[in-house]
């Protein structure tokens, strides 16, 4: 079986150097072995979450993780583990000094519940056929079939709140923005993420920018619109890229443009980069953003659903909220609804930052303590 080594290239894993060390290890792949792309596979990922432990390395499929690696690294990597299938102690994490060769031996990961995150850090987010592979547009052949009624009454039964922080109920505004009779309507992604030390959305974008894609396909089924819009921080360089990439491989195999997947139906989606100001994050200021005026913020008593951009209908959810759609639209929303509480439900991506031991990314149950995050999970905090 061809072996895979997935390096994590998220933005703390680049900066401690993973893309040399992932060009180390084909090197190294190639030098050991003529026939080298049989044997093994080496792929960039987006954050695999433990950003306090990068760079690391993961091999599938016997699920060998590798922490602190460092490009003098690659070539015992590939020599002993790959081909001699030998373990290289040094590089395993040591809860309680115990060795936790497997992700789900080491408490930070054994703790989490993926949903948003089910792709990042296992797929090649610039690989379209890797996100199919994992039942990637499955759910927008499904919703494709569906009346747009019967994609608000999942979304409804999955009683997903808005990830962004104002947790309104992203059924009924769905269901708001197909109540006003008017055109062109728009769906709005808000990737501007500017909360100090978050970096949830943008981890996301650049690990797995197909969910997002197809949820706001499935939005736009649903709510009657035909023009989207994908607003990304202008700081978040890795994610521009991962989505531009991805945006270009959905059209050209019909996810996205002028007739989806022959269906008739129409949806182009566009991206527009966040000019720096932090107030764009707030909906009316990032849609006065899109629409090249300054961006500010309006009066509340005015609905975007009903008046949004350029004073049309305009759905407007973030980055995470988009992913858990596919998600829904597969599994059903009452599946969805078991998760979390009663009034929150489904899981949430968090940022672990600061002084926790372990910092990183992480998603877990709605209803969760911060106690559990940042013990359980995070390892309590410094001195």
């Amino acid at each position: 079986m061809t072996k895979r080594i997935l390096v994590c290239c998220g933005p703390g894993c680049v900066a401690g150097g993973s893309l040399k060390i992932a060009d180390k290890l084909r090197k190294a792949v190639t030098d050991f072995s003529a026939d080298a792309e049989t044997i093994c596979q080496v792929d960039n990922t987006g954050c695999s979450g433990l950003c306090e432990l990068g760079p690391i390395v993961r091999i599938m499929p016997d699920d060998i993780m590798y922490y602190l690696v460092k490009s003098a690294d690659a070539e015992e990597i590939v020599k002993k583990t790959v081909i001699g299938g030998e373990l290289i102690e040094r590089l395993l994490y040591k809860p309680d000094g115990k060795l936790a060769v497997h992700q789900n031996e080491n408490p930070f990961y054994a703790q989490q519940t993926k949903v948003a995150l089910r792709n990042t850090g296992i797929i090649n987010p610039r690989d379209i056929d890797e996100y199919i592979s994992r039942g990637g547009y499955e759910a927008l052949k499904k919703a494709l079939k569906m009346k747009p009624e019967e994609i608000l009454a999942e979304v409804d039964a999955s009683r997903i709140r808005g990830r962004g922080g104002a947790g309104f109920p992203t059924g009924r505004k769905w269901r708001s923005a197909v109540a006003v009779d008017v055109f062109p309507k728009y769906v709005v992604c808000n990737g501007d993420e500017g909360d100090p030390g978050a970096f949830m959305d943008g981890a996301i974008l650049n690990g797995d920018p197909h969910s997002v894609i197809e949820g706001m396909v499935i939005c736009a089924l649903a709510v009657g619109s035909e023009r989207g819009y994908m607003y990304i921080r202008d700081e978040y360089v890795l994610a521009l890229d991962s989505v531009k990439r991805a945006l270009k491989s959905a059209e050209s195999r019909g996810f996205i443009g002028e007739d989806i997947l022959g269906s008739g139906k129409k949806f182009i989606l566009t991206v527009v980069r966040g000019g720096g100001a932090f107030v764009c994050g707030e909906s009316t200021a990032l849609m006065k953003s899109i629409e090249g005026k300054v961006g500010e913020p309006r009066a509340k008593y005015i609905h975007s659903v009903e008046r949004g951009l350029w004073d049309k209908p305009t759905v407007l959810n973030n980055v995470e909220t988009f992913a858990n759609i596919p998600v829904i639209i597969n599994e059903g929303g009452k599946k969805f609804s078991e998760t979390g509480t009663e009034k929150s439900t489904g899981t949430k991506v968090f940022a672990l930052v600061g002084k926790v031991r372990h910092t990183g990314l992480v998603e877990v149950p709605m209803g969760v303590t911060l106690r559990h995050l940042i013990y359980d999970i995070g390892v309590g905090i410094h001195n």
